[in-house]
């Protein structure tokens, strides 16, 4: 089960409230609500809103330490319980943010069991997902969801034939809809669940990798990241990631001195590392608090003491000032438990001691609601002995939470959050929706406007504006960066150490530039990096471990060369390699295995070229490959998978082509692909993913740029028209970063003056 006790530290009072699989047994009763004298650090309160009463009708049995409330449409909190209800076998309840409860469902052992312990998670269709640790139609379990109204739909009944048996711990949204569990048998299972019922077994665990457990979360990189309370190297417990195909990467095997009992699982911070805790082990053997990166680097924050700390520490919770809320079931000032704090940097501070009188040992998550306060039951105490609801004021600001992170132009998107009316204006990144669609006052619909690009959602009520906890992803949409210092054309660009270093070009006064300019994507700002060695234009760039390299171009007042520079990010410095066989400029180059091609380009004179050479940095040597097809001057091009991709381009003067080809590289092949609708020459392209992305550039005889966009896939071998660029540009410089196209500068009209503007489409 969910908690495995070998702790000496826990009290003794606490013995009769376990069974032989460590899990609380004591039942939970209903009294009136109180405000008490907060035991809390200053500027902190603790609120007693209800103390449940078995008696009156509560549901009862919240003493399994894994309880977790989601906040529903209607802003009230929805859980599980392991007893009460009609059966007498659990509930799926609900209760007021003011401390009101009533039950939504309860479990006769068909529909679930008392064993329900894992509690409830809300869906994008408003309804709650859940699943019991017995019951169903084997009585090994089911993974269910009811709506608000108490109707009871079975997703999956386990059965223990390849699906395991025992699921626990809540569900996970995924980001694609689906629901992600993990069941308690040995070995332990990890499964994906439609909100239809489409019931799939991702992977098996084998002894090694882990079992008993796990609390998942997704991380940004679309894998799914939990513990595993027994197994591994040592016996422990493990820590590990999965990818959304079912591939498990053992992060983390614990040793019982760095903790162990990891089920309660972690979540990930703003710097993109993961946070959890152990319920065991550590110094007291009274569970741990850590971090782990995404590749497996384990750092033991904190080891509880087992006294002042508390002991056993529960899930964490990410909370909208960036720390981390925890709650310890046992110790404390109290024997009662603590809530308790961690930061970023691993600083541990406990925030509140439970005192028996007004709640002991808590038994669930903490749930920020959407009115920044704290919200919790306990397993035991409070007027009746029994557990209470209570809420912690900890200075949070009120927020709204979106039930969709990412969508097109038209797409709605639900908003849960508090005092919405008719007058509430939405707004996604700044512009507003004009289809709003309100329910009650905690829940509103907006479709996302034409316009709209990327950042974070508000609704403005009266004076009050509430601001999404997550940013919303508006696809196939362009939104604008800070302006370049100098606005070029004829520049090169590349990521470097996630940074854009956009080199030489041309200026407005058509002046070539030295200058090395380099965006920050993260941060929107500019610096100035160490310039070239000289002022040129025309030329491509690539970066290979770290590295960064650019290929010939024109010199100021001088043929193309086929010089090669390489600048290193740890001494700042440039350095010449050794030149390409041929001089030219307006090529494109592309990376696959550390190989940089060189593609295409002008001679001089208006000699276009289909000539490619390799570039191999580990050597400093150069390798002549099979020409394009084709000739081509300022193509664009990227990589899918292992196929150069380069399209359009200049095959002589006054002539621009839609020709597409694409190179493997294993057998230096160039095949055809299928022709680009709109020939241009010198387009803001790149390849995201599996798809090639191809953005204005000149088109023949046309004096102002295309603001077509287009995207072309492999796979269907078909172009696609996008959302236009807000301003066309023709001979921008271009990069790939975070998912996101970036084209910097360029003409807005044919020999004209150098822009300056930073253009980004998100697909």
């Amino acid at each position: 089960m969910f908690t495995r006790l070998f702790s000496p530290l826990v009290p003794a009072a606490m013995s009769s409230f376990r069974n032989h699989a460590g899990q609380f047994v004591a039942s939970i009763l209903l009294t009136i609500s109180c405000l008490i004298a907060p035991l809390a650090l200053p500027a902190q309160t603790y609120t007693d809103l209800h103390d449940f009463n078995a008696s009156a009708g509560d549901p009862t049995g919240f003493s399994n330490g894994n309880v977790k409330l989601a906040q529903g449409r209607d802003g009230d909190f929805y859980g599980e319980s392991s007893a009460g209800g009609t059966s007498s076998q659990g509930t799926v309840f609900k209760v007021t943010p003011s401390g009101t409860p009533s039950i939504v469902l309860s479990f006769d052992g068909t529909n679930g069991s008392g064993s329900s312990n894992g509690g409830m998670t809300l869906g994008t269709d408003g309804n709650l997902y859940g699943d019991t640790y017995q019951g169903g139609t084997s009585n090994l379990g089911l993974t269910f969801k009811v709506t608000p109204a108490g109707v009871e739909t079975a997703l999956h009944n386990f059965t223990n034939t390849g699906d395991g048996h025992g699921p626990q711990l809540a569900l996970v949204l995924g980001t694609n809809g689906d629901f992600y569990g993990a069941t308690d048998s040995n070995p332990s299972t990890i499964y994906q669940v439609t909100s239809s019922g489409v019931f799939k077994t991702l992977a098996t665990l084998t002894t090694a990798q882990g079992y008993q457990g796990a609390q998942l979360s997704q991380g940004s990189d679309g894998d799914f990241y939990g513990g595993m309370n027994l197994g591994g190297a040592n016996g422990f417990g493990t820590l590990f990631k999965m990818t959304a195909a079912g591939k498990i990467t053992v992060l983390h095997n614990f040793t019982g001195a760095d903790g162990t009992d990891p089920s309660t699982g972690m979540v990930a911070g703003s710097n993109g590392e993961f946070y959890g805790s152990g319920q065991m082990g550590g110094a007291s053997s009274a569970g741990v608090i850590f971090k782990v990166t995404t590749s497996g680097t384990y750092t033991l924050l904190h080891s509880l003491n087992g006294t002042s700390d508390g002991s056993e520490p529960q899930v964490l919770m990410l909370a909208t000032d960036g720390n981390f809320y925890g709650t310890a079931i046992n110790a404390g000032s109290a024997s009662c438990g603590t809530i308790f704090k961690v930061t970023l940097a691993g600083a541990f501070s406990v925030v509140y001691n439970f005192d028996n009188t007004h709640g002991c040992n808590p038994a669930s998550y903490l749930t920020e609601g959407t009115d920044g306060l704290l919200y919790g039951v306990t397993g035991a105490g409070g007027a009746n002995g029994n557990g209470v609801f209570y809420s912690l004021d900890v200075g949070l600001s009120p927020f709204i939470t979106l039930q969709s992170v990412s969508g097109k132009a038209g797409s709605t998107v639900g908003i849960l959050g508090q005092g919405f009316d008719s007058s509430s204006v939405v707004k996604f990144n700044g512009t507003a929706a004009t289809k709003v669609t309100l329910t009650g006052t905690t829940y509103i619909t907006a479709t996302v406007p034409p316009g709209a690009n990327t950042g974070l959602v508000t609704v403005t009520t009266g004076a009050t504006t509430l601001t999404s906890t997550h940013t919303y992803l508006v696809h196939n949409s362009w939104a604008s960066g800070t302006a370049m210092p100098v606005g070029t054309v004829f520049s090169s660009a590349a990521v470097l150490s996630k940074n854009i270093y956009v080199i030489g070009g041309d200026d407005a006064t058509g002046t070539e530039l030295s200058d090395v300019q380099i965006y920050n994507p993260t941060t929107n700002a500019w610096s100035t990096g160490t310039p070239l060695p000289s002022a040129i234009d025309n030329t491509s760039a690539a970066v290979v471990n770290n590295i960064l390299y650019v290929f010939g171009g024109s010199p100021s007042g001088e043929p193309p060369t086929n010089a090669v520079w390489a600048y290193s990010p740890k001494t700042k410095t440039w350095t010449s390699k050794a030149p390409m066989p041929t001089a030219r400029n307006g090529t494109l180059a592309l990376v696959e295995k550390n190989i940089v091609y060189v593609m295409g380009g002008n001679l001089g004179g208006g000699n276009f070229i289909s000539t490619v050479e390799s570039y191999d940095p580990a050597t400093n040597t150069w390798k002549t490959e099979a020409s394009m097809d084709g000739a081509k001057d300022f193509p664009g091009g990227g990589l899918i998978g292992t196929t150069l991709v380069v399209a359009d381009g200049a095959p002589a003067g006054s002539v621009v082509t839609g020709d597409t080809e694409g190179y493997d590289a294993a057998t230096n092949v160039w095949s055809e692909l299928a022709v680009d609708p709109t020939a241009r020459t010198g387009p803001c392209s790149g390849a995201i993913g599996s798809t090639f992305y191809d953005v204005s550039g000149y088109i023949n005889n046309a004096g102002a740029a295309t603001t077509v966009s287009e995207s072309f896939s492999l796979a269907t071998k078909k172009w696609v028209t996008l959302l236009p660029i807000p301003q066309g540009t023709m001979f921008a410089a271009a990069a790939v970063v975070n998912g996101q196209l970036y084209c910097f500068g360029g003409w807005a009209v044919v020999n004209s003056t150098a822009i300056n503007n930073v253009q980004i489409y998100q697909p």
